[in-house]
């Protein structure tokens, strides 16, 4: 049971990192639209956005949370190793990010963002860190 929760868990994370990864980009691509006055591309980019973030970054964000503490479950102990609650610290940033994401792709779709490309642009790194971080944590374990 143990391995097909982690398996679920592991498929959760890539999904919602390929989610967190796209959603910004196609954020840069709607600020250029913007910015140009592309009605039409604007409104295309609206629609790629809602359906990125209701159909699969939502979902996912929810799946890792489950699976994650379905393992916290199963195994209890994991929570005296401090690079899991470090772990836990970078998700709950990740959750917040998400969370900014959301706020973003409302903002657009009231054509009331204002964020800047450069902004939008290293907005879009964030999650890369934090997945840098995450996996550093797992595989080393250094706390």
């Amino acid at each position: 049971m143990y391995h097909l929760i982690l398996s679920l868990h592991l498929v959760a994370v890539m999904t919602w990192f390929a989610a967190l990864f796209f959603l910004p980009r196609v954020f840069v691509y709607h600020a250029q639209a913007r910015d140009h006055g592309d009605q039409q591309a604007m409104s295309y980019f609206q629609l790629m956005e809602r359906r990125l973030y209701k159909g699969i970054m939502l979902p996912a964000m929810l799946a890792v949370i489950v699976f994650g503490g379905l393992l916290i479950y199963l195994v209890p102990s994991v929570m005296s190793n401090g690079s899991f609650h470090v772990k836990l610290l970078l998700v709950a940033l990740l959750i917040g990010y998400h969370h900014v994401c959301l706020a973003y792709l409302k903002q657009f779709a009231a054509g009331r963002c204002q964020k800047s490309l450069k902004f939008l642009r290293i907005f879009n790194g964030i999650p890369i860190l934090l997945l840098f971080a995450i996996i550093l944590l797992v595989m080393f374990q250094p706390f």
